[in-house]
């Protein structure tokens, strides 16, 4: 009796598909020939030995991985590269390493007439020069410590409190992730210690906190709620600075800073979204600078980037692209034919930190803390000697789009498609070389930043709602309706850490600047603190 093939599952059924709608690479892998290159430092030190690379596999990333083997190094300790290609006998540098495909017909546009038989000079920039490693446990407990802290104080003379209802929105500062903000649906923000997982103070708002937002220099937080009002508050003491923020006819949707260098002698200016359709530019003594109203539904997003435009997304399916000086309209995106439900610049990590990094070096002055911001900023938006900020949009029409708007206008780079439900959160990492995007498919899709399909995530078992990278890149975090936080691994694309614990929905996480922790919290109201 012959064997009879059983019918396909239907998890083979749904990855057949997926493999169908999910956008193809469609690099030729017949390229032919092969290129000899020298890898050197920023200072022009010779870092290895010169090697042939195979055209077909002279990716950035493959380039990247071969020199960390010449280095001799460990899989797990390999530093993500970017290089720059030197042209010989000239001044010439190519900023914006080719594919494959492109290899030779760049080399030739730069004047190497034999690529071949030419020796390049492949400038190496390290992208991340610590490594963060993945949290495996929980530190701290919202209602963990404030029980202990209730029981060691039984006295009376101080009792703190934690949520009462579910965590909303989670943000830690840029100077140190010692320094946790949460806003919830008990009309409350609370800044905490994330040493001791004790709450320092309670923000008041008159209803639900949908959303808290350090400045770049970590000296205020703002925080919008559905009272209508964006508040802003000191830190270090937990007072509230000046008045409530109004102008807003319904609640606060998204927060957005101006970037460190672009701060004017006048003090920082803040944007704030609305269901009201419309975006409001504030200073920071409460007064309305500019009003963007062009939108015909709910803002669901506000970012303001590096260029000094603003960048806002809506449920009219648009997302517009504002002057943030004068407040006029630039470009108007129509791609999308559902609500935009989220958007993420390439320059977000850098300019939340604003002269934050690695170092720990605050410089003295303003004027030298503004020229370390606007230096970074432009290291990291520099391609092919012009800065390049690009916008991801992540929409309920189950796609999610790439635009470079100072080049492009109006028009995509490319269309992402694999996601079967509504994508809710998307990301760049901080070295601006991975989107991430997370759905109520229960999946996360990592792509590259030019939308070549890398992988999929699977692990959670409800829809992810939000996720975050690590400082250098190597890990993400998602947190889901599933009651889990997970880290992923981005060199393997495979689940780093399972994080448990959480009673209910996860509906916001955070990973701090320094890599120390991250914070998850949700429908359980506990805050949760995570450490390696």
């Amino acid at each position: 009796m012959a064997t009879v093939v059983p019918p396909p599952s239907k998890r083979q059924k749904r990855e057949t598909l997926e493999r169908s709608q999910v956008q193809q690479d469609v690099t030729s892998t017949a390229i032919a020939g092969s290129i000899r290159a020298r890898f050197v430092d920023s200072d022009g030190k010779e870092l290895a030995e010169t090697v042939e690379i195979p055209l077909a596999d002279a990716t950035e990333r493959n380039v990247s991985t071969l020199l960390n083997t010449l280095l001799q190094r460990d899989r797990e300790e390999f530093t993500p590269y970017r290089f720059r290609i030197q042209i010989p006998n000239s001044n010439t540098v190519i900023d914006s390493y080719p594919t494959p495909a492109e290899f030779l017909e760049v080399l030739r546009k730069h004047g190497v007439e034999n690529p071949f038989e030419t020796t390049l000079s492949l400038t190496a920039e390290p992208q991340s020069v610590f490594k963060v490693q993945a949290a495996t446990r929980m530190a701290h407990s919202s209602r963990k410590d404030i029980c202990y802290a209730i029981l060691a104080n039984l006295n009376g003379r101080f009792r703190i409190p934690g949520h009462g209802q579910p965590i909303l929105t989670a943000q830690f500062s840029p100077r140190t992730g010692a320094i946790l903000a949460t806003g919830s649906g008990d009309s409350t923000a609370r800044i905490w210690n994330t040493e001791t997982g004790t709450p320092k103070y309670t923000l008041q708002h008159s209803g639900w906190v949908l959303v808290c937002a350090f400045d770049p220099s970590g000296e205020y937080l703002a925080t919008g709620s559905m009272d209508k009002m964006v508040r802003l508050f000191n830190p270090d003491t937990g007072k509230q600075i000046g008045k409530p923020f109004t102008g807003h006819s319904k609640w606060i949707t998204s927060i957005a800073w101006q970037p460190f260098h672009l701060w004017r002698e006048d003090g920082p200016r803040l944007a704030s979204a609305s269901k009201d359709a419309t975006i409001r530019v504030f200073l920071t003594s409460g007064v309305t600078h500019h009003v963007l109203s062009g939108h015909k539904s709910a803002v669901t997003m506000v970012r303001w980037g590096g260029l000094d435009h603003i960048y806002s997304s809506s449920q009219d399916r648009q997302i517009k692209i504002w002057n943030a000086s004068d407040g006029t309209l630039r470009h108007s995106l129509n791609s999308h034919a559902h609500w935009v439900n989220h958007i993420a610049l390439s320059t977000d990590s850098v300019l939340r930190t604003a002269f934050y990094d690695h170092t720990r070096v605050v410089p003295p002055s303003m004027e030298e803390k503004k020229a370390k911001a606007k230096a970074r900023f432009e290291k990291a938006a520099t391609q092919d000697g012009k800065i390049v900020e690009r916008l991801v949009s992540a929409s309920d029409d189950c796609t999610v789009y790439i635009w470079d708007p100072e080049t492009q206008g109006a028009k995509p780079i490319t269309r992402l498609l694999g996601h079967q439900k509504p994508v809710n959160s998307t990301a760049f990492s901080p070295d601006g070389r991975i989107i991430a995007t997370a759905s109520w498919d229960n999946s996360i899709k990592i792509f590259d930043k030019d939308g070549k399909f890398c992988a999929t995530l699977r692990g959670h078992v409800a829809p992810v709602f939000q996720i975050a990278f690590s400082a250098d890149s190597r890990l993400l975090v998602s947190c889901s309706r599933d009651t889990t936080v997970k880290t992923w691994d981005m060199r393997t694309f495979k689940m780093k850490t399972d994080l448990p614990g959480h009673e209910d929905e996860v509906y916001a996480v955070a990973w701090s600047s320094d890599g120390a922790c991250v914070a998850s919290g949700g429908k359980d109201k506990a805050v949760r603190i995570w450490r390696h």
